[in-house]
């Protein structure tokens, strides 16, 4: 311990954290990287070994865990806030510190601005992933207006150079951008109202011989930003954005920030695995643990709004007869509804489709000994439907501004109790009258006017609140996040899901990337990845029946096609597919996952252990060598050997030459098991 400074440290499996406690201010961050050995701790403390430069404040103010404001730190701020103009500048002065283990909460307040600030970090030592959250709580006795409340406040190193994060629009989810950080601020910032399709909330730092990687666990408006500091290193910010006036805390009162995961690895592949961990271990489970993930059918891109009872239960047996575990009935099924224009929160069967309600239907699946699903989207209203002409007051509207629709719909103000309490009354009410063990939710817009008084935050404790509800009163039913596909993929609401409709598009080439975005920070499992039609609707393009098994068999396997209408010869490759993924989900959902690029364009991925892999191997473009180089395997023990088929090869071969493979041709891919001897 030097010179009786106080530490907060925090040890996982192959990082640590040190922060270092000063009487009356917070926490300075001295170190988050690779593993320490448990003594090695600063020789003095930070500001002894700083020298004062010229022209500067007399008190050094280094990068702490809740950077201030108008004393002398000049980087970005942890807070924003203000009491109608006054009591905007913040410097804790006072902090408590509690740790227990690899748990520490830092408690601050600053007497001047009249707050409190509560920093919560845990490092998990089996996913190596931390977790960070902050509290402010308004200790004043009056308003105070937010602006900014960072989650987490992260140190990334002064070798750190490139910053990866994944944008994109509907139908082309996780396209994958990287920025040399410089002295020049990089931010992203989301504003739709939900997690978006373009801004995904998190991402991906390498450094020398190192990555840092962080999420935030939030399904609605979000920012994050990495900033030079003046000691060279960086702090990188996440947290909830927030419209003007959209937090008001009255005296006593708290914001609870979402939180942060956070962790760093060897390389891009390990912080990838260190997020499968962390996610796998929040996931709430029917009966407490997953199940193998069954193959699934949509009926979305086979029927659209077509619905006819007969020819979906011809389907059903179809589906059945491919080996087919999950029958999901997507939007059409409900009162009027012919197309997207109408009927939104009529949530009731449509008696001109089914005469008999659903039950018909579903007794019929569920007698082929598959599962019945559902689609919904709860927190939308049609203009033209019973809802709204009962109550236009629901819809999220702000006075004298035009009510925009998108999709020809409105968004239902989920921060109201009577809206979620109907929305429960609705689909609990199909719940217990119908053998539903699956909902796909959807959620098809952005948000616009989203209230008289900003309630997009308000938007996703509803939906969350609504969502809890109904796991607590329907603990086996799962449920799959869908927003136009993957625009609402993130960690907050994988709290209450169990799949992401990873994008609409299923074009099995378009999907390659996305999927690969995908998994840099969600497990395979939840990765819905479907076999759809040729030509796929989203693109037009025609893929072989043989790449769309390929490209959707790592993920939660499904189908989204009329299987009527395929040749014998495409349905018997689709059941060879469903028989593979049968065989390998285990291996392709329990274990870690590692993505690289080969020479000459190949693309893989290898799921499982070192011991026992899954290696997908995927060619897009045409070879352009005449003989293709060894693909090298880095993850395999260089001591074992290994059988590939009826072929034993040296570990060690394997890692530094590679596996021959054989030619393949542009657009197909090839799927190898590794077992160690």
């Amino acid at each position: 311990m030097a010179h009786g400074s106080q530490w907060i440290v925090l040890h996982g499996r192959a990082s640590s954290l040190v922060l270092e406690a000063c009487p009356g201010e917070a926490p300075l961050w001295r170190y988050w990287g690779p593993r320490l050995p448990d003594a090695a701790l600063p020789a003095v403390p930070l500001r002894d070994s700083r020298p004062t430069p010229t022209f500067t404040v007399q008190f050094d103010q280094p990068l702490s865990l809740l950077p201030g404001l108008g004393q002398g730190w000049f980087g970005e701020p942890a807070l924003k806030a203000h009491r109608a103009g006054r009591d905007w500048t913040l410097q804790a002065t006072h902090c408590l510190l509690e740790q227990d283990g690899q748990r520490a909460v830092v408690t601050l307040t600053d007497a001047v601005a009249r707050i409190a600030v509560a920093v919560t970090l845990a490092l998990d030592p089996h996913s190596d992933v931390l977790t960070i959250s902050t509290v402010l709580t308004n200790t004043g006795d009056d308003l105070l207006d937010v602006q900014w409340l960072a989650a987490a406040v992260l140190p990334l190193p002064a070798h750190a150079r490139r910053v990866r994060s994944f944008t994109g629009r509907h139908n082309i989810e996780f396209v994958a951008i990287e920025d040399t950080l410089t002295r020049s601020q990089w931010r992203r910032e989301n504003r739709r109202g939900l997690t978006s399709h373009d801004c995904f909330p998190g991402a991906v730092v390498l450094a020398d011989g190192w990555a840092y990687g962080a999420q935030l666990a939030w399904s609605g408006n979000h920012c994050q930003l990495i900033d030079w500091c003046d000691d060279g290193r960086w702090q990188w910010q996440l947290g909830e954005a927030l419209m003007p006036g959209e937090v008001r805390l009255a005296p006593g009162e708290s914001l609870q920030s979402p939180e942060v995961l956070a962790t760093c690895a060897a390389d891009a592949n390990g912080v990838a695995q260190n997020f499968h961990a962390a996610i796998r271990a929040r996931m709430d489970w029917p009966g407490s643990a997953m199940r193998p993930r069954p193959v699934h059918l949509n009926t979305w891109e086979g029927f659209y709004f077509d619905h006819d009872e007969a020819a979906l239960k011809d389907l059903a047996d179809a589906a059945a007869r491919a080996g087919i575990e999950r029958f999901v009935l997507d939007d059409g099924w409900f009162h009027r509804r012919n197309d997207d224009t109408t009927s939104l929160g009529d949530w009731w069967p449509d008696h001109a489709k089914y005469p008999g309600g659903l039950g018909p239907l579903a007794a019929h699946v569920i007698g082929l000994g598959m599962e019945f699903g559902l689609w919904v989207e709860p927190e939308m209203v049609n203009p033209v439907s019973e809802l709204y002409r009962a109550h236009p007051d629901w819809a999220l509207q702000v006075a004298g501004r035009p009510l925009i629709t998108a999709r020809n719909q409105l968004v239902l103000d989920m921060g109201r109790s009577d809206v979620r309490d109907y929305l429960f009354e609705r689909l609990s009410g199909l719940l217990a009258e119908l053998p539903i063990g699956y909902l796909k939710w959807d959620h098809n817009r952005d948000l616009t006017a989203a209230g008289e008084r900003p309630s997009y935050r308000t938007q996703v404790l509803g939906t969350y609140d609504l969502l809890a509800r109904l796991r607590a009163a329907f603990p086996a039913v799962e449920i799959e996040a869908c927003a136009g596909g993957g625009g609402r993929i993130d960690a907050g609401i994988a709290r209450f899901t169990h799949r992401f409709w990873t994008s609409d598009n299923i074009d099995a080439v378009s999907r390659v990337a996305i999927q690969r975005g995908f998994l840099q920070f969600m497990p395979p499992e939840l990765m819905g990845s479907h076999v759809g039609a040729a030509p796929a609707h989203a693109t037009g393009r025609i893929q072989k029946m043989s790449l769309r098994n390929h490209v959707a068999l790592p993920g939660h396997f499904g189908v989204e096609l009329d299987l009527r209408k395929l040749s014998d010869r495409d349905l018997a490759r689709l059941g060879e597919g469903i028989a593979r993924y049968k065989g390998l989900r285990r291996r392709l959902h329990t274990g870690q996952v590692w993505q690289g690029e080969g020479p000459d364009g190949l693309l893989w991925q290898a799921h499982g252990s070192a011991a026992e892999l899954v290696l997908l191997v995927t060619r897009i473009e045409p070879q352009q060598q005449r003989h293709a180089p060894g693909l090298r395997l880095p993850m395999l023990d260089p001591a074992r050997h290994y059988r590939i088929g009826d072929a034993v090869h040296h570990g060690a071969w394997l890692v530094q030459h590679g596996l021959d493979l054989p030619p393949l041709r542009a657009e197909s891919g090839l799927v190898l098991e590794l077992t160690a001897l």
